[in-house]
């Protein structure tokens, strides 16, 4: 046999002294450039660095090159090369635009780097990516204005959220998640160790997300599901000024001198320095033309200051300019939203505690929620959540809630995956006292007329669902006390789709009843609470929402036994269904070792 070797993931001998020579070049050419930056000569070289990032095919002499580059834009940082307007010559200014569009060209390898199939690369290019962040603000700041390092950060975003291909030639584009989709180590590191902690960070993404989620050029088509993937584990979005302590880039932790903090807004006796010039006006500026609508009523009408009026660093210790990001985020991700099934469905299950509460108006979002009610089905169910928070909280004008609601009470409901948040949310929403009868005894009614043709675990959350109510609301027992009458005919109106026709009230739970005799003991036995005084206290739903044919199975299955059945039969030595000697079944049920024939008799 010929000899079969097994392939390894090491390097050959030559191809490790082709990397080990190629790291020593980079090193050299490092060393180099480093000593040029000292003596202010000639840093033409860095272009040949920068381009061995998207030439070389190992991992390794890129990995390499991406540091030692790093390490040179750190210099050239520190010793103030990069980015700073002023009075120099021509020939250093042309200097520093050259030395300015090397670094943009490094940042955008950077980030085709995040969707590298080598680990090492990825976070290798996001650590980078973070630190460059502290090291190019610094000479943005220098100028006297604090300011993120913008062209580098929207590199970042861009990174994360259009998901470019890798520059490295030798890379699989089709690696991981698929072209286009950001990486889940990628993902992850991003976003516990930076979006969830840094404040500033946090606030640059949301706004720089939303522009390019709003751009009519984007060409993504997975964009919004990366932002969707970042927001939706979004947890830590400040509630109190006070919460507005962590800060990526250690400029913008001093708090401004002429701006006076409140827990709502933020106003100034002086007027504090901005730049007014066009080139210093962002776009997420214009969405602060109105005044803080928490702003405090004490505050004297000629000292308030607009929101647009203060500049970044003042924006960034203002609450309200943090919710004002976040709405505007994702006000720019909803219209993607209705593109994709999957993703409304993830966004709508977030939507009441994670993205509602920290919006400045959440009726802007009312028409996408309305229509996703509309749409029906699970998308439909979700929406129900959010659409009552906008009418709770926000006095949403929706008099056909209930009749929505009572739309999606089908046979469907007591089989789909959400069924058990659908009860939960029902609960919620049957909860006021101020509901009128007829509207309550139309959802009992309904919910027990399907109980009827429901599988057992949809049964099981039925019963204490309409017991709490009934006792919440005693204008309902008439209908489990209801005279006996002969030729007696149900006058609920199933087909009728508004709750407060259907003539329920006059109705009576007999389907309620029907279940005292069903097969399963556990449904028979709940079911007669209906029949004893309404005593006990109230059910707690969360008891009863999560049953399924297995749980079911396995609490019969673990039953103690106290007394055995009184049909017990020892099970008799020999074959159930005796074969005959051509294989099949004998015809013969007379006798023998057929145990059927002496159970039963067929005549």
């Amino acid at each position: 046999m010929p000899d079969k070797r097994l392939k390894t993931s090491l390097p050959t001998s030559r191809k490790r002294q082709k990397t080990s020579s190629s790291n020593e070049d980079v090193k050299s050419l490092e060393q180099s450039l480093l000593v040029a930056v000292q003596a202010g000569s000639s840093l033409n070289p860095l272009s040949d660095l920068i381009a061995l990032v998207s030439s070389s095919s190992d991992p390794q002499t890129t990995h390499s090159v991406i540091y030692a580059v790093y390490r040179i834009v750190v210099a050239l940082s520190q010793a103030g090369k990069l980015g700073q307007e002023g009075n120099g010559t021509e020939e250093a200014k042309i200097v520093r635009q050259w030395l300015d569009a090397r670094v943009a060209s490094f940042s955008e390898l950077l980030a085709g780097l995040l969707k590298d199939d080598e680990k090492a690369l990825r976070m290798g290019a996001l650590e980078i990516m973070l630190s460059l962040i502290i090291h190019l603000s610094k000479s943005v700041s220098a100028t006297g204005r604090l300011d993120i390092h913008l062209s580098h950060f929207r590199h970042l975003v861009h990174g994360l959220l259009v998901c470019p291909p890798s520059p490295r030639p030798t890379s699989d584009p089709g690696y991981g998640q698929g072209p286009g989709r950001i990486e889940i180590d990628v993902r992850d590191k991003f976003l516990e160790e930076n979006l969830t902690v840094h404040d500033d960070l946090r606030w640059f993404f949301l706004r720089e997300a939303a522009v390019i989620m709003s751009s009519p050029s984007l060409k993504s088509p997975n964009a919004a599901h990366n932002l969707l993937s970042l927001l939706e584990k979004l947890d830590t979005m400040p509630t109190d000024v006070k919460e507005i302590n962590a800060f990526w880039i250690p400029e913008f932790a001093k708090r401004p001198k002429k701006a006076q903090q409140s827990d709502h807004n933020q106003s100034s006796d002086t007027e504090d320095e901005q730049d007014n010039t066009p080139e210093a006006v962002d776009d997420w500026r214009t969405f602060f033309d109105e005044l803080d609508q928490n702003a405090s009523a004490k505050t004297p009408k000629g000292k308030r200051r607009r929101l647009n009026q203060l500049s970044v660093h003042a924006a960034l210790h203002v609450l309200h300019s943090h919710r004002v990001q976040f709405s505007n985020c994702w006000l720019a991700l909803v219209p993607h939203l209705a593109e994709s099934q999957l993703l409304s469905t993830r966004a709508l299950a977030v939507l009441h505690r994670g993205v509602l509460p920290h919006m400045t108006r959440p009726i802007q979002v009312m028409d996408w929620v309305a229509g996703c009610v509309d749409h029906g089905g699970s998308i439909g169910l979700l929406g129900l959540n959010g659409l009552f928070t906008l009418i709770r909280d926000h006095n949403l004008d929706y008099p056909d809630f209930y009749t929505r609601l009572y739309a999606f009470i089908d046979r469907d409901v007591m089989h789909l995956k959400h069924r058990a948040r659908f009860f939960r949310l029902t609960e919620l929403f049957l909860s006021s006292i101020h509901l009128p009868a007829t509207l309550l005894a139309s959802f009992v009614k309904r919910l027990s007329r399907l109980s009827l043709t429901a599988p057992p675990p949809a049964i099981i959350m039925t019963i204490p669902f309409v017991y709490n109510i009934l006792r919440k609301h005693p204008a309902l027992m008439i209908m489990i006390h209801q005279e006996p009458q002969d030729n007696y005919q149900d006058p609920f109106d199933p087909n009728e789709t508004s709750p407060l026709l259907t003539n329920a009230l006059s109705s009576s739970l007999w389907e309620l009843a029907a279940h005292q005799n069903h097969y399963l003991t556990s449904i028979s036995t709940l079911s007669k609470i209906f029949s004893s005084p309404f005593t006990k206290m109230p059910y707690a739903m969360e008891e009863f929402l999560d049953h399924t044919y297995t749980t079911l199975f396995a609490t019969e299955a673990k039953r103690n036994i106290k007394k055995d059945p009184a049909m017990i039969l020892q099970f008799p030595a020999g074959k159930v269904f005796p074969a005959t000697s051509d294989g099949g079944i004998t015809g013969d049920y007379g006798g023998g070792d057929d145990v059927v024939s002496e159970l039963w008799s067929f005549g």
